[in-house]
């Protein structure tokens, strides 16, 4: 069977032959598909992953009992709800299958009501367990074909553009909205390009400060420096050869733009106190989340600076734009969830898919990865309607930094080191939210 059919089947098994056609034709007046047998044998046939129905059936038979079919049926698929009939001495029983896997059991005699309420629950379990496989097949062979995973039209078109900029040794500005992976994008280019086997060495613009950056990304020679007396190479050499990330670049203060341009335009490093400068042979990626030609005349970034990054251009699509990538990136991001929480048995319900789907996550793939993340926490938090962006950003922020938290007993190191950014923004972060790491040791 296909279609809404095969997910309304019933495979009934009643070796009682008067009470099998009466539960069966209950079955069919209630709207659904049945296959009766008289013995467990022949119906363990179609019992397969692929079967989208449930299975009823009394627990003392000949032959193979209740027991031994629920068995036999977990072996195949333990996802295949077995709702088993036991007279009123086998109660006992049916609590110890149920500790065995079984969905559930009615004791005879059973109301029609009765019967047809537990069948459609199972049915509606089943529904979404196959639904929760599709999902995650689909998203499976999306993993395996790209980390930028999605079958919409404008992921598709992201992955062929990388694909072909990876082999080019040319500069690449990667603009997009937060969250939507602009360094998983540049990773991508550097992975796929001919500088694979060199370095790749990501600067986070942001957390630059003035004052120690010359040293941080030129690095200084012997004895240049207070309180030290060896060299220091700098991040900048360290990439000689291979895939220098300027990630969000637009937050680079003027001083630093200035100094940058230099190495962009001569690819050349001058080390503090070193007599010479230094060659380089990189290629150059920076991101931006906001539009770094407007911000030439709106916020004063540099003009040459910005003709030099914008070579080429990569937009990333905000989720929105994305079709029904959110809810193929939903089901990978609950698989990981499940694996790290302990939540094996979650199933993604109707609820979470209509959210999923309705929503336009400003946050992008970051906020969505939260989201599942919380959901099986069961402590996501719900936010008022009205909330505007910087509200749920802080929102899930929060979450996640009291989740990394919760997992690490209050180490701060540990957190950190599971959260991926800087000490200093960790703490600035904990500040504004107003989060206690002590709170959450032991």
């Amino acid at each position: 069977m296909t279609g809404s059919a095969s997910r309304l089947e019933i495979i009934l098994i009643e070796d009682d032959h008067d009470l099998r056609l009466a539960t069966a034709q209950s079955f069919g007046l209630a709207g659904f598909n049945v296959r009766a047998f008289a013995g467990a044998e022949a119906a363990l046939a179609l019992a397969t992953p692929s079967f989208e129905g449930v299975v009823v059936s009394d627990i003392r038979m000949p032959r193979m009992d209740g027991f031994q079919l629920l068995s036999a049926v977990r072996a195949v698929d333990p996802e295949v709800p077995v709702i088993l009939i036991t007279g009123h001495g086998d109660v006992p029983m049916a609590v110890a299958a149920m500790k065995e896997g079984a969905y559930d059991f009615l004791t005879k005699p059973f109301s029609v009501d009765h019967l047809t309420l537990a069948v459609s629950r199972a049915l509606e379990r089943r529904r979404l367990v196959i639904e929760n496989r599709q999902l995650r097949a689909v998203a499976e062979a999306g993993e395996a074909a790209s980390p930028l995973i999605g079958n919409s039209r404008a992921i598709t078109q992201l992955r062929a553009q990388i694909q072909r900029l990876a082999q080019a040794s040319i500069d690449v500005l990667i603009e997009g909205e937060t969250g939507t992976g602009k360094e998983l994008a540049a990773l991508m280019l550097h992975r796929q390009g001919p500088r694979r086997q060199k370095p790749f060495v990501a600067i986070d613009c942001p957390t630059l400060d003035d004052a120690t950056a010359a040293i941080e990304l030129f690095g200084h020679a012997a004895d240049v420096v207070p309180h030290t007396r060896l060299a220091r190479t700098g991040l900048i050499v360290e990439a000689n050869g291979g895939t220098l990330l300027l990630d969000d670049i637009d937050a680079l203060s003027p001083d630093l733009q200035t100094k940058l341009l230099r190495v962009i335009e001569e690819r050349e490093v001058h080390p503090l106190g070193a007599p010479r400068p230094e060659a380089v042979t990189i290629r150059i990626i920076a991101t931006s989340k906001s539009d770094l030609r407007a911000s030439v005349d709106r916020d004063g970034f540099r003009a040459d600076l910005y003709h030099r990054l914008a070579t080429t251009h990569l937009r990333l699509p905000p989720l929105r734009e994305r079709e029904s990538d959110a809810m193929i990136l939903y089901a990978i991001f609950v698989e990981q969830a499940k694996a790290q929480l302990g939540r094996p048995d979650h199933v993604i319900g109707d609820a979470e898919r209509r959210h999923v789907l309705a929503y336009e996550w400003p946050g992008n793939v970051r906020e969505l990865r939260n989201y599942a993340f919380g959901t099986l926490l069961g402590d996501m938090a719900v936010l008022p309607d009205d909330t505007d962006l910087r509200g749920r950003v802080a929102a899930f922020e929060k979450q996640l930094i009291s989740n990394a938290l919760k997992a690490t007993k209050g180490n701060v190191s540990a957190a950190i080191k599971e959260l991926k950014i800087p000490r200093k923004t960790f703490y600035e972060k904990v500040g504004r939210l107003s989060i206690d790491p002590a709170s959450f040791r032991p």
